[in-house]
């Protein structure tokens, strides 16, 4: 028998009686409410489009770890920088995977003029000027070793990486890079490419450090874009952050800010909103997190295997950074999120 319940008689009280008459469901009750009482939003002005380069001409490959990305030419690269200006995409980030013959124990092609990623910035920049161009400067992609500096002996000596950072960092800005985005972790390298930059007459061009760059076990497919996957000698514990630790993370920063970082920048992103949060409550400069490729690739695994909604999963992900305090997300979805959010 099917019988009304007076919720009274399993409370005592009634709903109003219990909640003083506040009721949280009204703002929720319908789409414009809810939308009226939104207290983020993400919009394609808070994108940025990581893009990884091959050499060559006019060729393109897969990236088998991560679904729907690819490596580019050069030339490729500037097409994609139109595709992401046309949607509002404010900047694109290069990675570039070269030659093995190219790679050093010292990632000595960094220092070349003419390097891929040099060659791409160039190539951007002259078809899409109006568009940010951010380089990373970290040694991985150029040692044989897979290591983000020089290693002699064994260790990963600092110093040493941090002179050829910031006279790469030089080389980047003469291509028209508009941010250098050192993602090393050396102690002293962001002091030491703006002291660099100052003295090469480019003072304008800024610095999104990665303040708060993890050991974590993330970036995995990123590795495989990159080329380093069967490289890598030993972890990089020695000099990316625990991530048990986060008074670590803060004070790190802390040390970016004093020597002349623009913007921070948390990696990866959603494991650590919390550092997020921190970083701009503690600083209020901008702040930016990489949501990196092993959480871009399990999204689009489960959506593939129809475990989730894969559109809905992306873009809450992405808001979910913006909640924690992101002022910009780089992320491998800001093309099919840029064309979402561009909808009427």
């Amino acid at each position: 028998m099917n019988r009304r319940i007076d919720k009274s008689v399993l409370t005592g009280r009634t709903v109003d009686e219990i909640t003083g008459g506040r009721r949280m469901r009204r703002n929720r009750r319908f789409d414009w409410t809810r939308r009226l009482v939104r207290e983020n939003t993400l919009s394609v002005d808070d994108l940025i489009w990581p893009i990884f380069l091959i050499p060559g001409e006019n060729r393109s490959e897969d990236i088998k770890a991560m679904p729907g990305v690819e490596r580019v030419t050069p030339d490729l690269a500037a097409k994609k920088a139109e595709q992401a200006a046309e949607l509002g995409i404010p900047a694109i980030a290069t990675f570039p995977n070269i030659d093995i013959a190219l790679r050093d124990d010292t990632g000595s092609n960094v220092l070349a003029p003419d390097n891929l990623i040099n060659e791409a910035t160039r190539a951007i920049k002259k078809a899409v000027p109006e568009i940010g161009v951010i380089t990373d400067v970290a040694l991985d992609p150029f040692t044989s070793h897979g290591h983000d500096g020089i290693l002699r002996d064994g260790v990963i000596v600092n110093d040493e990486t941090v002179a050829q950072l910031a006279a790469a960092a030089v080389l980047q800005a003469e291509a028209g890079a508009d941010i250098i985005a050192p993602s090393d972790m050396m102690d002293g390298r962001i002091g030491a490419i703006r002291d660099a930059l100052n003295e090469a007459g480019f003072s304008d061009v800024g610095i999104m450090s990665y303040a708060t760059k993890y050991a974590s076990g993330f970036y995995g497919p990123y590795r495989e874009a990159i080329g380093t996957q069967d490289l890598l000698k030993g972890d990089k514990r020695s000099y990316y952050i625990d991530p048990a630790n986060s008074d670590e993370a803060v004070r790190d920063a802390a040390l970016d800010v004093e020597e002349g970082a623009d913007m921070l920048m948390v990696k990866p992103g959603l494991p650590y909103l919390d550092i997020v949060w921190r970083l701009k409550e503690t600083f209020g400069m901008p702040t930016f997190a990489y949501q990196v490729s092993g959480e871009y690739s399990m999204i689009k695994a489960a959506a593939q295997n129809g475990w989730l909604d894969g559109e809905r999963a992306m873009m809450e992900s992405l808001l979910a950074l913006k909640r924690a305090g992101c002022d910009g997300i780089l992320t491998y979805f800001a093309l099919e999120a840029a064309k979402l959010l561009r909808q009427p």
